[in-house]
């Protein structure tokens, strides 16, 4: 890409705009339409964040780190240039192009029985769950040809990854989740490596605005035991997609006062145990509660509902979190 493209592509996308996007809230005016916030890249106490949207530029008087859009994207989703500059395409232009996909795998998850299958086993069984993640299946071979009728170009399928060199879908036979800036793939065969997502930043915590203004939220590891926990009626449920939390999910931990129950997987090799421990003494030094919740040796939420566990007893292994 050219450094005329990526000025074009910075003029197109308002700092300020990005910044809101990303839950940042403006604090206080300044002279000559300039405002400051909290620091979104470090744990920030007091306004020291200042946004000029004239010049569309950022700067902190806390961390000493400023720039522009691009940069930020850097900073805040720890991403190098390259992975920073697909980011902000796809959250550009690219946006409407990742949700015409999501909503074209929505659609073929009912037409495919071996997907619906596949769900059943892993315990997603209610309508209602299928329908609040948009929870999709990618087949493999018709993607293609359905967002080129829809008007996409092939090279911007190909630059978000959602097609191969070869004009394969890159989600082939797997299940499709929608995050805020990505999609996530769980592959329905042992044969193929069991998580994809497109390049780029996972995002935050997985579909956190539901869950920013509760009192008590519940951290789970896997997408597939998030559905599982909702399902079950645990509707204060979030996912960090991954034991290690990138700092925007760390940020949105941290923001108000809450508690939070910590339940990675219950490893052989206690993987997941100090994982959730490191955690919880991460979240300890910003003044947050955080409690471990033990769940039966080789079991992750999604197995402990697969294999008999119901609501009431969830919720007793929440109330035995340790600290």
């Amino acid at each position: 890409m050219t450094r005329h493209a990526i000025d074009n592509l910075k003029r197109q996308i308002p700092l300020m705009a990005y910044l809101e996007a990303q839950d940042w809230r403006p604090q206080r005016p300044l002279s000559r339409g300039r405002w400051m916030g909290l620091c979104p890249l470090h744990p920030d106490s007091k306004p020291s964040f200042l946004v000029d949207p004239r010049h569309e530029l950022f700067y902190c008087y806390g961390c000493g780190r400023g720039g522009d859009i691009l940069r930020f994207v850097e900073l805040y989703h720890h991403l190098n240039f390259v992975e920073a500059l697909a980011s902000l395409l796809r959250w550009s232009g690219q946006l409407p192009l990742l949700r015409a996909a999501a909503d074209f795998y929505h659609i073929q998850l009912h037409r495919h029985h071996g997907a619906l299958d596949y769900l059943y086993q892993r315990g997603i069984r209610a309508p209602e769950v299928i329908e609040h993640m948009r929870l999709g299946y990618a087949p493999g071979t018709c993607l293609r040809r359905a967002l080129l009728e829809a008007g996409y170009p092939l090279s911007n399928l190909q630059e978000t990854g959602l097609v191969n060199s070869a004009g394969y879908d890159s989600f082939g036979r797997r299940i499709v989740v929608p995050l805020e800036s990505n999609l996530y793939g769980r592959s329905i065969s042992p044969a193929a490596p069991p998580h994809r997502f497109l390049s780029g930043s996972k995002g935050g915590l997985y579909l956190w605005e539901h869950v920013r203004h509760a009192a008590e939220a519940i951290l789970v590891e896997g997408l597939l035991d998030y559905a599982v926990v909702w399902q079950a009626g645990f509707r204060n449920v979030t996912c960090a997609m991954g034991t290690h939390l990138n700092a925007h999910q760390l940020r949105q931990l941290c923001s108000g006062q809450r508690d939070i129950r910590i339940i990675f997987d219950a490893d052989a090799n206690g993987s997941g145990g100090r994982a959730a421990q490191r955690l919880a003494q991460q979240l300890a030094d910003y003044g947050v509660n955080a409690g471990i919740v033990t769940l039966p040796d080789h079991h992750d939420p999604n197995s402990f509902f697969v294999h008999g566990g119901d609501a009431r007893q969830f919720r007793a292994l929440l109330e035995s979190a340790t600290r």
